[in-house]
């Protein structure tokens, strides 16, 4: 093997291990869906059956979307092509956060609740390492020999809006979470407290920051941070898509947790997250030099 392809690839078993794992994910991904209530309702979560509504919507995203960039990503950097990576680095934080929301985040505790998830633990396992295996591949593989064509009056615009609309979603969490403190309950609470506390949690201490250390990075670390950069996108964009379509599911099903202000901030947020992606990715350039595939 010669340095270039080390450089494009890491070695040829990281290469090709990678791949199988990320096509092995892919399939997961699509028999999870097809065994959840999307399609034939064999997984029984334990939780209350109106956040079905909110998982169909998940495992729709999953079928269509993570399943179908993880097997192309896999069989594209098994054939040694460049759009691999960008391909995968866009679903590791995505499928972490699936992973941990689909073994923790259910009522174990509550006697209301039955059903078998616990079966399928080894799936969601698996998803998870794959998520990590797949996440520092990417990352040490990415191309570092980028620059950036920012305008800042661009940029500006962009920033402005995309933390407006964070701390406008930051707004509506912690006004949900003010209202447990102070009544005990709130919407959809009493029927799932467990759920709500992970989401909660995973947006306010997690997706939320990124957002605002991605908006950071772009004013401070364009380049540097290209690989982190792009990896947190590939997370907002597949993260965006999920919440949508529970949202549009919760609307459909005439979910009684549905909230429509919840769906058109959501809704505005995919639009400015999908403008963002594209306005980002096209404002990397490669340098020119021997990591060029």
């Amino acid at each position: 093997m010669n340095n270039h392809s080390y450089i494009d690839f890491g070695t040829g078993f990281e290469r090709i291990f990678i791949g199988l794992v990320a096509i092995l994910a892919g399939a997961i991904l699509i028999y999870l869906a097809v065994m959840g209530p999307l399609i034939t309702g064999a997984i029984k979560y334990k939780t209350a059956d109106d956040i079905n509504n909110q998982l169909i919507g998940q495992d729709l995203v999953n079928l269509v979307v993570l399943a179908s960039i993880l097997i192309a990503g896999g069989v594209l950097l098994l054939r040694r092509k460049s759009t691999a990576k960008y391909l995968l680095l866009a679903t590791p934080l995505f499928l972490i956060y699936y992973a941990i929301s689909y073994t923790i985040g259910w009522e174990w505790s509550s006697p209301r609740y039955s059903g078998n998830n616990e079966r399928y633990f080894f799936y969601f396992l698996f998803i998870l390492i794959a998520a990590l295996l797949i996440m520092l591949y990417c990352l040490s593989v990415f191309p570092k020999n980028v620059f950036s064509t920012f305008k800042k009056k661009s940029l500006l615009i962009y920033s402005i809006l995309f933390v407006l609309f964070l701390l406008v979603f930051a707004g509506m969490w912690i006004k949900e979470v003010l209202e447990v403190i102070k009544t005990g309950t709130t919407r959809g609470y009493d029927i799932a407290p467990t759920a709500f506390w992970l989401v909660r949690v995973f947006d306010l201490g997690f997706s939320i920051p990124l957002g605002l250390l991605s908006v950071y990075l772009l004013w401070t670390r364009a380049a540097r941070a290209y690989p982190l950069i792009y990896m947190f996108y590939g997370f907002f964009f597949t993260q965006i898509l999920a919440v949508n379509a529970m949202g549009w599911m919760m609307f459909i099903r005439h979910d009684p947790a549905f909230a429509l202000r919840d769906l058109v901030v959501f809704s505005i947020l995919a639009l400015i997250i999908v403008f963002g992606f594209v306005y980002v990715h096209r404002n990397y350039k490669l340098k020119p030099g021997p990591t060029d595939i």
